[in-house]
């Protein structure tokens, strides 16, 4: 007798269970699948996942929820290669050492990736920090406590003794120490090792190294080479036990072309490349994430006297304008190209400027749009998963008004923005 009755509760229970579907009308709709932009197409999606893409508008059930995008251009969420959400640079930003705590950095750090995000991008790698900010932030958007994009984190830089990423530059003797591994300072491949496998513990994504010198950091040369082959090389076999790829910051061609031949997966910033680093670069398959934004900014500021350490001050005027350059030259040669902006250098939510200079530089808008979302994707390894308007893969989304390969300015207009099916904007 109590059969059919159980039988019911089960049939409504299922029927309660389906969840409706999302049904998003896009006038044009960039898939980055290739260089296409397709006119009125229909993206279906279902618990956070992309269903189906569809020529025309179909038309959703009663139960089912529509967005009108017909005035919009749709092409998936945008991912940025390099940022710093615990940093965004300023007249006071070599003091905050001595007067911000954690929390501080943390918390300023979850405005950033709010402002990222609704800025249009679903994905970052934020390549180093201080005080484990980005994996606690990483770690508190995917468990819904803030809002933000998808990080992969690198946790702290790892740097040499005296590098570009050692944290003791530019304070007194009796401050600095003598950080190791454990502060992502090295000086072996055995201290690689263990470096790598402290960034392990502490619940990075990758490494980053600082393979030269740098812009912004208290010290006299910035692109010398930094790390030996031999340390680079160790570095690189420890993050493959670990399922890590390695990022390696590089201004100056011969610390470049000893990470290449090391076997890391992207070179950033790459100011000082010539054809053969970059023929280099192709023979690796090597990724080049430019951060044309970040050079632009520092040369700007350089000029504003009190705005940096007189030491960084001469470094700033003479890498920062040359990477824009660098890039036309680098795409021209047919380098492998992922949009980064070293956002945390300039201001975080300015992402969407980045686009325009490679444009300026002569890439097509539709490959700059596919550098920050096919090939992000590739170079993290999730092509699977992210990176293009395709079933099976995550509802990342965002959309601009009007056709943003007509007017690439428009993607600073980003109107709706979509991560793993929730809108966050609209």
């Amino acid at each position: 007798m109590l059969r059919p009755t159980l039988l019911a509760a089960g049939v409504l229970l299922a029927c309660n269970s389906v969840q409706a579907a999302t049904f998003i009308h896009a006038g044009k709709l960039i898939t980055a699948e290739d260089n296409r932009i397709l006119n009125n197409q229909t993206i279906v999606i279902e618990n956070g996942i992309i269903q189906r893409v569809e020529a025309g508008f179909l038309s959703p059930a009663a139960t089912d929820t529509l967005i009108d995008l017909r005035q919009h251009t749709v092409m998936p969420g945008l991912m940025d290669m390099h940022t710093h959400f615990s940093t965004q640079i300023s007249a006071t930003s070599y003091a905050e050492g001595f007067r911000m705590n954690e929390a501080d950095y943390a918390l300023r750090g979850a405005t950033f990736a709010n402002k990222t995000l609704l800025s249009g991008f679903t994905t970052v790698r934020e390549l180093g920090d201080s005080h484990h900010v980005s994996v606690a932030l990483k770690n508190a958007i995917a468990n819904g406590y803030v809002q933000g994009p998808r990080i992969f984190a690198a946790g702290k830089s790892l740097a040499t003794t005296g590098g570009h990423a050692d944290p003791t530059n530019g304070i007194s003797f009796r401050r600095m120490g003598d950080p190791g591994p454990v502060e992502g300072v090295i000086n072996s491949p055995e201290e690689a090792r263990k470096a790598v496998r402290q960034r392990y513990k502490e619940g990075s994504d990758l490494i980053k190294i600082t393979a030269t010198g740098g812009v912004l950091s208290v010290a006299a040369s910035g692109m010398n080479a930094q790390f030996t082959e031999e340390e680079i090389k160790a570095v690189v076999a420890t993050a493959r036990d670990y399922g890590f790829k390695v990022a390696a910051h590089a201004h100056g061609k011969e610390g470049m072309e000893r990470a290449i031949r090391a076997g890391v997966d992207s070179i950033e910033h790459g100011t000082y490349m010539d054809d053969a680093t970059m023929a280099l670069m192709k023979q690796h398959g090597t990724y080049y994430v430019p951060t044309i934004s970040a050079g632009k900014f520092v040369a700007d500021m350089a000029v504003m006297p009190g705005f940096f350490p007189e030491l960084v001050r001469p470094k700033a005027l003479e890498i920062g304008p040359l990477i824009q350059d660098t890039f036309a030259r680098a795409w021209q040669a047919g380098v492998k190209i992922a949009f980064g902006t070293d956002a945390g250098v300039g201001p975080h939510g300015d992402n969407w400027k980045e686009f325009v200079y490679m444009t300026e530089a002569g890439m097509p808008a539709i490959e700059a749009i596919r550098s920050a979302t096919y090939h992000g994707a590739q170079l993290l390894g999730l092509s699977d998963e992210l990176g293009t308007v395709t079933a099976g893969k995550k509802a990342d989304l965002v959309a601009v008004p009007g056709n943003p390969l007509e007017n690439i300015e428009l993607m600073g207009q980003v109107s709706f923005v979509m991560k793993d099916g929730v809108i966050y904007k609209q």
